[in-house]
């Protein structure tokens, strides 16, 4: 089950040691000299390694640590009975999308949207859901335990908010962290992007990223 009870202190538990660690490492000397400058993708430095994960891809394979090294990836939680952060989200992504399309391949950023709805979203709902956005985004889920450890790895929360009086019990919402997690192509939590998007910005960034890396 998810766990309301406590949300709202995780979440000041992570803002606070979130700001304690981007106070320390963004923008450091150390960072702005091994990474180009950013406009809107926050940095930090060193990354931090992710704990082992398992979640499992709308293709039915898992999606493990391993899965996600070669390419710099924007990891968004959500859900597809999201009214309104992650229809927008992922409409801004795809544009973004649209602009590093000429990367190779083989490098090219990644977006990855992770359902934390796993009592609705199946593996088929959810591929169908992120690709009619945009055909090349990555939709995985899991058990919410293995989700909560996950978002936590991510310093993002969520959590299952219960329907309107009188409403059917399947119409329950879920609160979830609106930011997007930073990982690089080694597979580590290196920045964050924080609302509101700018798909050009965030696209020309991971695009300088990535070309970055490729040299």
């Amino acid at each position: 089950m998810f766990n309301r009870t406590t949300v709202y202190i995780l979440i000041a538990a992570l803002a606070a040691a979130l700001g304690l660690w981007a106070a320390q490492h963004f923008f450091s000397p150390a960072a702005e000299s091994a990474q180009p400058q950013t406009k809107v993708v926050r940095l930090f430095q060193p990354p931090r390694q992710l704990p082992a994960f398992s979640l499992r891809q709308s293709d039915g394979t898992p999606l493990v640590p391993g899965e996600l090294k070669g390419h710099w990836t924007l990891v968004f939680l959500g859900f597809t009975h999201c009214p309104d952060v992650c229809p927008t989200t992922l409409a801004e992504m795809a544009k973004a999308q649209k602009q590093w399309a000429a990367l190779p391949e083989a490098v090219r950023p990644r977006v990855l949207f992770v359902s934390v709805d796993p009592e609705r979203d199946t593996p088929d709902r959810i591929g169908e859901y992120a690709h009619a956005f945009h055909k090349d985004t990555l939709a995985a889920t899991a058990d919410v335990p293995a989700l909560e450890t996950f978002a936590r790895s991510l310093s993002m929360v969520f959590a299952k908010v219960p329907p309107p009086e009188g409403a059917p019990a399947d119409q329950y919402s879920v609160d979830h962290s609106a930011s997007m997690a930073v990982l690089d192509p080694q597979g580590r939590m290196a920045g964050i992007v924080q609302p509101p998007l700018d798909p050009l910005a965030i696209a020309a960034d991971m695009t300088a990223l990535t070309q970055a890396a490729t040299r």
